[in-house]
């Protein structure tokens, strides 16, 4: 399946989750995201993914859009909230009950919280039990009501291949990996349910008129899930570019294990926005790996290129921390 770009303004977006503080990991992948759109004409907007609902802080929403700016980066329009694109949702899961893609059933032990997140997502196969094609109910319905504790996506057995602009050509099998996925769950007393995380990327990306997605590579195998949901909705499919991961030297994504490394953490401490771009710029290719220097968005923005960003994940280390901090302990924490 083949990437396609729908008709009008390139357009990519800042999709942060409001459930904790933005980390350097984040950073990277906005920095990214940003010199890419401005090389190359993309439109960008913002949209907070505030699905989560039981571990989302209204705090860090006003925090997030804050430090963005502070970094330097800006977007098109108004913020969007993933909460109140509802409407939207129930559209898509009234599509996809009238032809029979979607089914009721009840929630796996091992599932938690109602929705997914980004980071959640990838292992979201890692169950005791999959629904598959054997657990599925002989018919499906035709109607979408909110009245099951999760709806699932009927999988198909097929492999989903697309080209991705940055990590090439890819193949993923979600009825192998994730079996069927939820795509619409209620929480336990609550009396309306809401999308998962990949039905509800799917829809507001296609409403804010997304043509390309930036995201870390761990998500590649949501990608496959995407496509068959766009495609039962009828809906064109965006380009994806899916960059290395940043990780601990325990080999784990960029967590609250390896320290703080909140981007607020580092403001508080003095931390200038220019050093914290020319850390990325180290992690991105732009400077060499052990020669980090302060450096302007501006600059960052003209010498990025995916071409020389390594296709392995960064590893953060103590060294990247020294470094960080090193300016600012010795001008007293000055900014």
């Amino acid at each position: 399946m083949p990437a396609s770009l729908s008709l009008g303004v390139p357009t990519t977006r800042l999709a942060p989750s409001p459930t904790g503080a933005l980390h350097l990991g984040n950073v990277r992948t906005f920095l990214i995201t940003w010199a890419l759109a401005r090389r190359l004409g993309w439109r960008i907007v913002l949209r907070i993914e505030d699905l989560d609902t039981p571990r989302v802080k209204p705090q860090t929403i006003a925090l997030t859009e804050d430090l963005l700016t502070w970094l330097g980066l800006a977007w098109e329009g108004e913020v969007v909230l993933q909460s109140r694109m509802r409407d939207a949702h129930v559209l898509a899961m009234q599509q996809l009950a009238s032809r029979s893609c979607v089914f009721p059933s009840p929630k796996l032990r091992s599932e938690g919280l109602a929705t997914e997140t980004p980071q959640s997502a990838p292992n979201e196969g890692a169950h005791e039990m999959r629904f598959g094609p054997e657990l599925r109910p002989p018919t499906r319905p035709s109607e979408f009501a909110d009245d099951a504790p999760t709806w699932r996506f009927a999988t198909p057995n097929e492999t989903i291949e697309f080209t991705d602009l940055f990590a090439g050509p890819q193949r993923v099998c979600p009825a192998s990996t994730v079996g069927d996925f939820v795509v619409w769950s209620r929480r336990e007393g609550s009396p309306l349910g809401q999308a998962a995380y990949q039905l509800a990327v799917v829809v507001d990306d296609a409403a804010a008129g997304v043509t390309h997605v930036v995201r870390g590579n761990d998500l590649i195998d949501s990608t496959g899930r995407q496509l068959l949901l766009l495609r039962e909705l009828g809906l064109p499919a965006p380009a994806y570019v899916h960059v290395p991961l940043v990780r601990g030297s325990d080999g784990k994504r960029l967590a609250k294990r390896h320290g703080d490394t909140r981007l607020d953490a580092y403001r508080a401490r003095g931390v200038r926005a220019e050093r914290v771009v020319g850390l990325m710029a180290a992690w991105c290719g732009v400077l060499p790996r052990e020669q980090p220097q302060e450096m302007a968005l501006a600059e960052f923005v003209e010498r990025f290129s995916l071409a020389t960003l390594s296709q392995e994940d960064v590893v953060y280390g103590p060294q990247d921390e020294a470094w960080l901090l090193g300016e600012s302990q010795r001008s007293g924490g000055t900014r």
